[in-house]
Parts: structure tokens; sequence; C-alpha cells
């Protein structure tokens, strides 16, 4: 058979045709975030959306290849950069711009904006604006797991920056010594706020200083989708096994500046351009093309479903109610307090 006839072949294989198909998966997720967060540029400089906005652009293949390994029944704990984790979990993306806008409609009613993004439903607990603040919660959900014997695991995202603190410290060492269903996903994007990975930690391979706590952990490359789920897999496979907990170090880059606050003088533009290089979403498009699985009319069609839910969440989230004055006390003081 000839080489282009045993090509031919392969494509049209059930196995191949399965692959192919969600290879498209993956890239509508992560464009599903891109254009999202683009949209939230937009809206921040145009004063829709307020308050502090820290943006996933150039991060998605983490969110979208990590919650590829996990189930419905499985937790997943946030950062303050936590639209991409939230859109990637299956939040409506209707919910999270109510949110930002601090509508009613938002998944946390309107009171929590860009960093507290929350849906029990989805057993997405949260954003968390406090640096590594969600690693000793995530590790409370897997220590309650597994006293019930939950066939569960908790994913908790971070930073780089969150590896210097001692609540991750803490974590990591109870979490191997009890042996917790806990999958430490660590976003190692190069900078903690401003920076450098190389004047914060003295030992730059995260995976190996997170290794020496007796847990499994490896580095990955956090810009192709398709080696972060394949790791994702084989950690969760590992923590359900009874392995304990999993340490992968994502090797990743955000491509606007920490903070819509941010003037991003910190680093060289050099710096940024290579990284956009290796952008997640041209690379697994490129991957795509090679393969034949994506076309011009393809990708007009993803790019125009992705552009028409985008609008429709901005849309539903202007002409969702405000909170009315008088109840904005609710949840944050008790009955008797508020009637007193």
């Amino acid at each position: 058979m000839s080489s282009a006839r045993q090509t031919r072949a392969r494509r049209s294989s059930p196995r191949a045709g399965a692959e192919a198909a969600h290879r498209g998966e993956l890239l509508h997720a992560m464009l599903r975030i891109r254009r999202f967060e683009e949209r939230c540029v937009e809206l921040y400089s145009a004063a829709k959306i307020r308050g502090f906005v820290h943006l996933y652009i150039g991060e998605e293949a983490v969110a979208v290849g990590v919650t590829e390994a996990l189930t419905p029944d499985d937790a997943v704990v946030s950062t303050y950069r936590e639209h991409g984790h939230a859109l990637a979990r299956g939040l409506p993306a209707e919910a999270v711009m109510a949110e930002m806008y601090g509508r009613t409609t938002g998944c946390s009613g309107g009171r929590g904006g860009s960093m507290h993004l929350f849906d029990a439903s989805r057993r997405f607990y949260g954003g968390n604006a406090i640096v590594a603040g969600g690693i000793p919660l995530a590790a409370g959900l897997a220590l309650a797991d597994r006293m019930r014997a939950a066939h569960r695991v908790t994913c908790c995202f971070f930073g780089d920056g969150a590896f210097a603190e001692g609540a991750f410290h803490e974590t990591a060492n109870l979490a191997a010594l009890w042996g917790l269903p806990l999958l430490f996903v660590c976003e190692n994007n190069r900078y903690a706020m401003g920076t450098a990975l190389e004047r914060h930690e003295a030992q730059t391979d995260l995976a190996l200083r997170a290794a020496s706590y007796g847990m499994v952990a490896w580095a990955v490359d956090g810009m192709d989708v398709e080696a972060v789920e394949t790791a994702a897999h084989r950690a969760a496979e590992g923590i359900r096994a009874g392995a304990g907990p999993y340490f992968l170090e994502l090797r990743t880059y955000r491509f606007r500046a920490h903070s819509m606050y941010d003037p991003d003088r910190y680093r060289d533009k050099a710096e940024i351009e290579r990284w956009k290089a290796q952008d997640p979403i041209e690379r697994l498009m490129g991957s795509m093309r090679e393969r034949g699985e994506l076309g011009d009319r393809a990708l007009t069609r993803l790019e125009r479903e992705v552009a028409d839910e985008v609008d429709h969440a901005v849309e539903t989230a202007e002409k969702a109610p405000e909170e009315p004055t008088e109840t904005l006390l609710r949840h944050v003081t008790s009955a008797t307090a508020e009637g007193s």
C-alpha cells in the first residue's frame, strides 16, 4: 500500500476519527476561553467590568487539558486567575460574565466578581484572592473524601508564586503524609506578579522540589494541550488507585500583564513574543491542519459559534439586575443582626 493510501486509511479509521473529534473539542474549549478573555479586556476598558481582573490568555492549554482528566464528582479549587478554569469546568459563560458585571445572575450572585467565581453544583470551589489561599482548602476537601471513602480527586490550581508560600509546603507535607487524593497543579508562568521565577526561587525546577515531599511529580509543557491532558490523566489515575497526591508543574506563560492594572514593565518584549510563538491554540490548530482535521470553513464555523456564545453572555449580563441596596447585607451578617 502506498504511503498516501496508508495516510488516508489512518484518517478514516474509527480511532483516528475519535481522536480528531476530541482535538476539535479541545480547540473549541481553548478558543472559548481566549475569546471570552479578549472580550473582558474590551469591557474593562469601557468601565463595564470593574475591580481587579487577571486574564488567562496564553494559559488555556492548562485549564482545558487538566479538566479533561476530571469527572463531575471531582472537586476543583482555583486562584484569582480563574476565568479559564471556571469555563473549562463547565460553568456557563452567561453566569461567569454576569459575575464579572456584578449582577445577581452571576455564579456568585454578583458578590464575588472576577476573583471569586464559585459553583458548588459543579464542585467548583472558587477562586481565591489570597495567594496560596486555596491550597489548604483543597487538602480539606481531599481529606473529607478520603474519610468518606469517596472515589474522588481534588484538583488545586495555583501559580509559581504560591509555591513560595508556607501554605503550599505545609499542605504538600500533610497531603503526602496522609496520602490524600489531591492533584497539585502548579501553573508556572514564570512570574509571581512581577517577580521572575529565578528571582524568588533558588531551585527553579519546581517538580523536583515537590518530589522531595514523597509525592509523584513531573514537569510538563503547559503550552501543549494534548501533553497536559495526557499527564493529567496519568496523575488522576494514580490518585484514584490510592497512590496519594500528585504534582504537575505546567510550564506556561501569560501573554497579558499580571492584571489589568499592571503596566507590565518587568518583562522583555522579545521574551513575550518568543512565548507567543508557542501559543497553545495556534499549536493545536497547526497540528490539526497537518493531519487534515481542520479546514478554513470548519475554523470559521467554530469562531462564529464561540463569538455568538460570548456575545450572548454579554447581552444577558447587561440586561441582568443589580442587587438592591436593601439586601446587600444578606449572607454577610446573621439574620438576627440584620433585623436589629
